[in-house]
């Protein structure tokens, strides 16, 4: 049986709404005289809150909730589960690599080397010590670790017993916050943020185990949500804490950031479709077409058209670019992604029955 969720789609479209006006607002304030403003906007986008990483961990939670439970009851269901990853990630990937260039070669007349780019492609830079292209790549990468564990935790049949997720929460909070405690480590802190990137994911799956599949109470929710909580303030406060540099990520406005997007989620998913708003669900839809596409958007216009400086002219920018962003998104989903995604199903071997989860608006959606 197949359940709608159109929640989730709403929380796609928060997280990607999120990162955009981060993005938008880090243009402004770095490049922009913003005078008696800048205060309180720094303040609200680099000290307190940082909404592009908020934006990124909600995607992360989204992941939690949908992923483990897309591998689907056929035949071959690891195989499946990853034609259908690459196929709903990798064309519009290309896409974006391919726009980013032709963009930086027109505006800047700037290039790349042919092993950056090629590394980048495969997107697995990361993994090789190679650059991203662009620095918004960096989830993508999570992502991939998080489809990597929950197949091999598939394989093994752990996947979906009651207790996997809790025990690699509460055993990444625990290791986590005490090397961010006790080890002064650049290396090992960016190891510990990765587990705690991780943990919003599984965490995800927590919430999913609970408000649907009824394997889990709230007590374990509550447990591991605080420990979570204890691991991002922690982290935060060890990997970008110190003196201010005004650098947009502070351990307020990241410890902030992970924490926020917890508790967003978590109410999301108490309340499910009662929580759900089919105009920002449409952008979830899109959303990961959004998340590729928006950063150029915004190089185009701001290189392009400036509307002056002031709070009309940055709410001019910002509208221009949200809706540059969401017609050239839904193109690039209407022409790139769903063909591709319906590509892809022909080599995947039929199912015995339907998947548990769909979004209401797509039988594909942005984090999933």
């Amino acid at each position: 049986m197949h359940k709608r969720l159109a929640f989730i789609d709403t929380l796609r479209g928060i997280a990607v709404l999120a990162v955009l006006v981060q993005h938008v607002f880090e243009v402004i304030l770095e490049k922009h005289p913003t005078g008696v403003y800048y205060g309180p906007l720094h303040d609200i986008f680099g000290y307190y809150m940082n909404f592009g990483r908020f934006g990124v961990v909600l995607f992360f939670f989204v992941s939690g909730f949908v992923i483990p439970f897309s591998f689907p009851d056929s035949a071959t269901p690891v195989r499946d589960f990853t034609i259908s990853r690459f196929f709903r990630l990798y064309p519009a990937y290309w896409t974006s690599i391919v726009v980013g260039l032709v963009s930086v070669q027109l505006l800047d007349s700037k290039s790349f080397p042919l092993g950056q780019i090629a590394a980048n492609v495969t997107m697995l830079q990361t993994f090789v010590n190679v650059p991203n292209l662009w620095v918004f790549y960096w989830t993508l990468a999570i992502e991939l670790l998080f489809y990597v564990g929950c197949t091999i935790l598939f394989a093994m049949g752990l996947l979906n017993r009651r207790f996997t997720a809790v025990t690699i929460v509460v055993a990444a909070a625990l290791v986590g916050t005490t090397a961010a405690l006790f080890v002064e480590s650049r290396a090992v802190s960016s190891v510990m943020e990765v587990g705690l990137n991780l943990s919003a994911m599984f965490l995800g799956k927590i919430i999913r185990d609970t408000v649907i599949g009824g394997k889990l109470r709230w007590t374990h929710v509550t447990v591991c949500t605080l420990l979570y909580a204890v691991f991002a303030a922690t982290l935060s406060d060890r990997r970008f804490g110190g003196v201010y540099h005004e650098n947009f990520f502070y351990s307020y406005s990241i410890g902030s950031a992970y924490i926020s997007a917890a508790l967003v989620f978590i109410g999301f998913a108490v309340f499910g479709e009662r929580m759900a708003w089919r105009p920002m669900a449409f952008v979830g839809v899109i959303s990961y077409s959004v998340y590729l596409m928006s950063p150029f958007a915004i190089v185009y216009v701001h290189r392009l058209v400036w509307f002056g400086d002031g709070p009309l002219g940055w709410s001019i920018f910002l509208v221009v670019i949200l809706a540059l962003s969401i017609l050239v998104s839904w193109m690039t989903y209407t022409f790139i992604e769903k063909p591709s995604i319906s590509f892809g199903q022909r080599f995947r071997s039929a199912r015995r029955k339907p998947v548990v989860l769909e979004p209401v608006l797509s039988t594909q959606g942005a984090a999933e």
